[in-house]
């Protein structure tokens, strides 16, 4: 059995303050070739659908094609909620496009049950468990269930007694569909995880299963071995991920859990790139006109000295700059500016001076130092 496995599509989604809603309905329409091509037996989006509980229009009516598109392939859809959306939301109208071979994850209640599909070596049971923290399973568990709820805690606690009242059959092949980290993986700056690692999941709890189709985390990977993977982000959404090799995952399950996975490539619209060097550098025709004026950009500066309007400046060169940044002696260091000393014995410039040093990291150049004295004699004379 063929499994297309996607996940955290952020729709809506705004990154230092630009919109990837164009990239993104690039990307799903690079998707769905993909889905076109591999025929699949079914696809899985493994949560964070939108970016937002309450996402904007946009991003919903970009779903919406994105689901029509899907449905023209009469292939099953396996869609959850993850900790970015809402999972009442997320779950509206499922009962009536159900027959349609649409499945959306209700908000949890103990006791999930699979859908079952078939292949010419039997059947598989598709659970579907959306993000879910202690308090959540807690609140789905009946109110006989006493000392059980009162023992889930943590979120391993959680996923364990939602797994075990999935009572799976261990006779057949069994995937699982959910949106948790798992203790172990390789995280981005772009993923919210809980401090001190609260939100962990041990991964024994995926022990029943034959393939486990993860969401959360943004870099592809699998974690403890092949069966339980995370396919990461269709595209880039922090500079931490502009060396990640993008791709969606096709999981096959053969007889007896055999199970193979590769992947397919990714082209954004827009890469997600890192340029480094001094201002003459970076603004030298050879290292700009390449062809991908149109990325993401991340500048370093290495100047000593900043640049008067930068970002502006260099916009010219990299119309979709991001993010500027400076790498030199004055952000290298951690240097402390504590009490002055002696203040009254010395001059404004002498002070200024000192000043300089503090935030720079370095002494200021005969230059600067006379171009400071002046600017301060005028507003001394001006006082006057």
């Amino acid at each position: 059995m063929k499994l297309v496995h996607l996940s955290d599509l952020h729709l809506g989604k705004k990154v230092n303050g630009f919109s990837m809603l164009e990239d993104q309905r690039y990307i799903l329409k690079e998707i769905l070739q993909i889905i076109d091509r591999e025929k699949p037996d079914a696809v899985i989006v493994a949560g964070d659908v939108y970016d937002k509980s309450v996402p904007p229009a946009e991003a919903v009516t970009l779903f919406d094609e994105f689901l029509y598109r899907l449905s023209l392939f009469e292939t099953p859809l396996f869609i959850i909620s993850g900790n970015h959306d809402s999972a009442e939301r997320l779950a509206f109208g499922s009962r009536l496009v159900e027959d349609k071979g649409i499945h959306l994850s209700q908000v949890y209640r103990s006791g999930i049950g699979p859908v079952t599909l078939e292949d010419e070596y039997g059947s598989v049971d598709v659970f579907m468990l959306p993000f879910v923290k202690p308090s959540t399973v807690r609140a789905g568990m009946p109110e006989e269930a006493g000392d059980e709820r009162d023992a889930v805690k943590s979120y391993t606690d959680a996923v364990r007694a939602a797994v075990d009242d999935m009572k799976v059959n261990a006779g057949r092949r069994c995937v699982l569909v959910t949106h948790q980290f798992v203790t172990g993986a390789s995280t981005c700056e772009s993923e919210e995880i809980s401090v001190g690692g609260t939100d962990n999941v041990d991964a024994s709890v995926f022990e029943p299963f034959d393939y486990v189709a993860l969401g959360h985390l943004h870099g592809p990977q699998n974690v403890g071995s092949q069966r339980i993977r995370y396919c990461g982000t269709p595209l880039k959404y922090s500079f931490s991920e502009a060396r990640q090799e993008k791709s969606v995952t096709i999981a096959e399950l053969g007889p007896d859990g055999e199970l193979e996975i590769r992947t397919e490539a990714l082209v954004p619209m827009r890469e997600m790139r890192e340029v480094r060097g001094a201002y003459t550098e970076v603004t030298d025709k050879r290292n700009w006109d390449t062809g991908g004026r149109e990325d993401y950009i991340k500048v370093t500066l290495t100047d000593e000295d900043d640049i008067p309007d930068a970002l502006a400046k260099l916009r010219y060169f990299y119309p979709n700059i991001m993010k500027l940044e400076y790498d030199n002696l004055r952000t290298r260091s951690n240097a402390q500016i504590g009490a002055a000393e002696a203040v009254e014995s010395k001059s404004p410039v002498e002070l200024f001076s000192e000043f300089f040093e503090l935030q720079n990291n370095r002494p200021m150049s005969e230059e600067q130092r006379e171009i400071a004295s002046g600017i301060i004699e005028k507003i001394w004379e001006e006082q006057q």
